[in-house]
């Protein structure tokens, strides 16, 4: 061969490394079949691409494109002569001099120039053939085309003058024909991720309408909605197609496509469907009523307040009573029943707005959590019995956690049967226990004010400790959380009280009742007869009511407002209370909260720019979105404000609790590090995103916690641990049982307060609502739950002040089956079957109070008549010292076949009588997430 030449190449490479050979293939060799196998280098082909003869160098690139694979290094230092092959349009073979580049940029790893060379290969570029090479080459092409589609998707969306990112022809023609062949094979999931990545709106109509199973792919398509797509605008595109896919299959799925049109917030045609389905018979009267479940549980109270509005413009002009006397009692059936409506219109349409009100759903979960209660009083009477009465931190911590047990069910026998005890609680304990009522009796709404009204502001009359009346107010709110703000009238009379306590009851409790109502003239009462006056005390409530006034509402004057305050201001419990408030203000909104997330993290002051973290949880919260993650793990090792760090941390925990197992993972090294703040965040990360799931990654890492030296840490890992395990029992479970032990040897231990109070709080949390109750910020539809999201934000702000532990019972979620008929009533003849054996999802076992030995009472002897009896036995002693021996060893026999006995009759009973593979449950029945999977109903 002709010695190779020395020809400028527009890019230097490093040489090429190849096996050293003897071999001089000659002409003929070259184009021999069978001398192919034995060719060693490509040098000879090489050569012939500087012969001046044309059909040569075609020759030569086509033998140099079957060999490239195996001496491409080699021919990597030809790659110049192959690019100028290929920029010379008279030349016969540039698609396949094109190709054989784009193969040794691959095999080089220029993955970028392999792309571009293969582009221009237009039909030599087979992208049906299967090879390492194609898959490599597709999966890059499809990257890059998603990227750019993506690029000019939101340059549409900002409306700027920037230009658009062109888009090769010929890489839209290869990602089309990769649509194709899945087309062809029938991989519709694999074409359908594409084209949502890759913003294809026709494509992804396509994916669906050609599939075999249009119900399966739009459901696969709406789960890649709520974890794929993080962009709210396109997110909404997109959701608007399924909607018009769901409208037209043979049988409308409503249920489906009312939660699109939730996600959508599109409130009037929502009201529209359900208007039609309650017009039409009693099947599709009946399907209103379950659509109407399913969006009261995703708890978005403002849009299902627009939808009570658009079924019936008259409820938007009905004026706001003080109690919830127009809602329909729980019926049963076999109970009496009210008078039916002469229209039947108008009686369905009264049912339908009670379900979407939330009273006819709270008032059967009412029903459930009294009748199945399964609290152990034995617990918080160990807890009491182990504390020291003076010690008030575990004195209020142990009435919380009884509120806690008892959330929603409206008993308190613990608190009656131990009046005395409860009343050593003194000023701000009281309040929190007056407080804890409403925790209690949560949604009792009929009963509210006469339950609270020993403890109520009486007017102007002179009335009993200011502590109890606050506390009163308080629990009012919590009674009425997130109803409309049936109470706000109420509760704004007493903020002119000029009682700085009573002030902080009253805010607390209008937050809770007009709890997303965005009624700004609420909202500026309390800033201006509040906040303004400058009180650590009532500004600090009032700027968290204000808040949850405005909760979700981006509320742009009153950022400014709060923030200008905020700065002015000396008081750290109003910047505190601000920081709170600015967070639930941008609830849910994702990028169009990024400028108050910027203001708040870039502030000098800390309490500010912790405040920022809490925004980044609620405005990103349940999304994944990966530049929230990003910013919070920054934030978490690089600021130098210990609470910053802490919140950060805790933060992520919100922004992927749709995605709990990343959590444990992302968190496990901030665990293990040296900042106890970082790692009290950590645990608090896990509980909140894990809760309820029992998982095994996050109990791990909680129990090493567990044992951590630092006392607030412990107290975070007893929290987050009982939010993992809430629901679980030693069969589920088995770590249940030593967790328990855990909580039962921290009480024992001296000192440590602060771990004492977790573990107080855990035991609460662990059997909360009588143990018929989980924890869940998202709903069953993938559906972020307002009052859930925002009771466990309050909640961890008891890190300052320990009245707010109350806002967890609205993270709460009752675990309960509860079948209706078209009545809406409970039919108890009915009944359902649990697929498990009945010992995997039962009640914790009640424990058993031990019985105190009674000690005989020795008597008095005199000391003379004592030395003759020592004599007389002594001599006693050894005559029946052997005989007591034998009889000694005669017992241990004895007992030892009576202990074999038993042990093999155990084993008998065992044996003849398994324990059931199913389970048939009554209606109501408790039914935990986890024990979903396995109910069907029976015939």
């Amino acid at each position: 061969p002709n010695p190779p030449h020395t020809l400028e190449a527009p890019r230097t490479y490093p040489p090429a490394v190849h096996p050293t050979t003897t071999f001089s293939p000659t002409f003929s060799l070259i184009f021999g079949t069978e001398a192919m196998a034995a060719l060693t280098s490509a040098a000879g082909v090489l050569s012939l691409l500087d012969e001046s003869s044309s059909e040569i160098k075609v020759h030569a690139i086509k033998r140099l494109d079957g060999m490239v694979d195996t001496f491409w290094a080699e021919i990597a230092n030809a790659i110049g002569k192959i690019e100028s092959l290929y920029d010379d349009e008279k030349f016969a073979s540039r698609e396949i001099a094109a190709l054989v580049a784009s193969k040794v940029f691959y095999h080089l790893e220029e993955l970028d120039d392999s792309l571009r060379y293969a582009l221009c290969a237009g039909n030599a570029f087979n992208v049906a053939s299967k090879s390492e090479y194609v898959d490599t080459l597709l999966s890059k092409c499809i990257d890059e085309y998603i990227r750019l589609r993506i690029i000019n998707f939101e340059a549409e969306k900002k409306n700027s003058d920037t230009k658009k990112a062109e888009i090769d022809s010929r890489l839209e023609n290869i990602v089309d024909q990769m649509f194709e062949r899945c087309f062809e094979h029938k991989q519709f999931e694999q074409a359908l991720g594409i084209a949502v990545e890759a913003r294809r709106l026709d494509r992804v109509g396509q994916c669906i309408t050609k599939s075999d199973d249009m119900t399966k792919m739009l459901k696969y398509c709406l789960e890649l909605c709520k974890t794929v797509v993080n962009n709210r605008q396109y997110r909404n595109l997109l959701l608007q197609v399924m909607v018009g896919l769901y409208k037209g299959l043979n049988i409308p799925d409503y249920l489906n496509m009312c939660q699109c049109l939730l996600f959508l917030n599109d409130s009037e045609s929502v009201a529209t469907t359900l208007d039609k389905l309650i017009r039409g018979d009693v099947t599709q009267a009946v399907m209103a009523y379950q659509v109407a479940f399913d969006l009261n549980e995703n708890q978005n109270q403002p849009f299902l307040l627009r939808v009570r509005k658009k079924l019936d413009p008259k409820e938007g002009e009905k004026s706001e009573k003080g109690d919830a006397t127009n809602s329909n009692a729980m019926e049963v059936e076999g109970a009496s029943t009210s008078a039916s409506s002469s229209n039947e219109y108008e009686d369905r349409l009264n049912k339908l707005k009670d379900i979407l009100s939330g009273k006819t759903p709270t008032d059967f979960y009412l029903h459930f959590l009294y009748i199945h209660s399964k609290t152990d009083l034995l617990i918080l009477k160990s807890i009491k019995d182990k504390l020291k009465p003076r010690n008030t931190v575990t004195h209020i911590a142990t009435v919380m956690s009884h509120a806690i047990m008892n959330s929603g069910t409206t008993i308190d026998t613990f608190l009656r049967d131990n009046l005395q005890w409860l009343a050593k609680a003194t000023n701000w304990s009281k309040f929190t226990a007056t407080a804890s009522i409403g925790v209690i009796h949560r949604g009792h709404y009929r009963e509210s004010r006469k339950l609270l009204q020993p403890y109520l502001p009486q007017g102007n009359a002179s009335s009993g400790s200011p502590y109890q009346e606050g506390g009163a107010l308080y629990a009012l709110g919590l009674i009425h959380a997130c109803d409309g703000g049936e109470q706000a009238s109420f509760l704004s009379s007493s903020l002119e009280s000029k009682n700085e306590i009573i002030q902080h009851g009253a805010s607390l409790g209008l937050g809770l009742t007009a709890m997303a109502t965005g009624d700004k003239a609420l909202f500026d009462s309390l800033y201006e007869n509040i906040i303004v006056t400058d009180n650590a005390v009532s500004g600090e409530a009032a700027s968290i009511g204000a808040g949850l006034i405005m909760l979700g509402t981006g509320y742009e004057e009153g950022v400014e407002t709060l923030l200008g305050y905020a700065h002015d201001t000396k008081h750290e419990k109003i910047i505190r209370g601000i920081a709170t408030a600015l967070s639930l203000i941008e609830y849910g909104r994702e990028e169009a909260a990024d400028d108050t997330i910027e203001q708040l993290s870039t502030d000098k002051d800390p309490i500010l720019r912790y405040g920022g973290m809490n925004t980044i949880a609620l405005a990103y919260v349940g999304t994944g979105n990966n530049k929230a993650v990003r910013k919070l793990l920054h934030v978490a090792v690089s600021d130098v404000s210990d609470d910053v760090r802490r919140a950060a941390v805790t933060a992520i925990g919100f922004v992927l609790c749709n995605d709990p197992k990343k959590v444990p993972t992302i968190v496990s090294l901030l665990a293990e590090g040296f900042n106890p703040h970082v790692r009290y965040g950590a645990a608090m990360a896990v509980g909140i995103a894990c809760a309820g799931s029992g998982m095994k990654e996050a109990l791990d890492l909680l129990e090493a916690l567990l044992d951590d030296p630092e006392e607030f840490v412990r107290q975070a890992a007893f929290i987050a641990t009982a939010m993992v395990l809430i629901q679980h029992n030693k069969n589920k479970e088995p770590r249940v049982e030593k967790f328990r032990k855990k909580i039962d040897e921290a009480l024992w231990a001296k000192g440590d307060t602060m771990a004492k109070f977790g573990a107080i709080i855990s035991a609460g949390i662990l059997d909360a609502g009588g143990r018929n109750v989980t924890i869940s910020l998202l709903s069953h539809h993938g559906h972020k739950k307002m009052t859930a999201i925002v009771g466990m934000s309050v909640f961890l702000q008891f890190w300052y002040w320990h009245p707010l532990i109350h806002f967890v019972c609205l993270s709460f979620t009752p675990t309960a089956v509860i079948g209706l008929n078209k009545d809406l009533k409970m039919p108890q003849n009915w009944t359902f079957k649990s697929n498990a054996k009945p010992s995997m999802y039962a009640y914790p076992e009640p424990r058993v109070e031990k019985k105190a030995e009674k000690k005989a009472l020795k008597t008095a002897t005199l000391s003379v008549a004592n030395k003759k009896k020592k004599k007389d036995k002594d001599k006693a002693d050894m005559e029946v010292e052997s005989k007591e021996k034998q009889k000694e060893e005669e017992k241990k026999e004895k007992m030892q076949v009576e202990e074999g006995k038993k042990e093999e009759a155990k084993k008998e009973e065992e044996k003849k009588e398994p324990e059931p593979e199913f389970e048939i449950l009554s209606n109501p029945s408790r039914v935990t997430w986890a024990q979903q999977a396995t109910i069907e109903s029976v015939p």
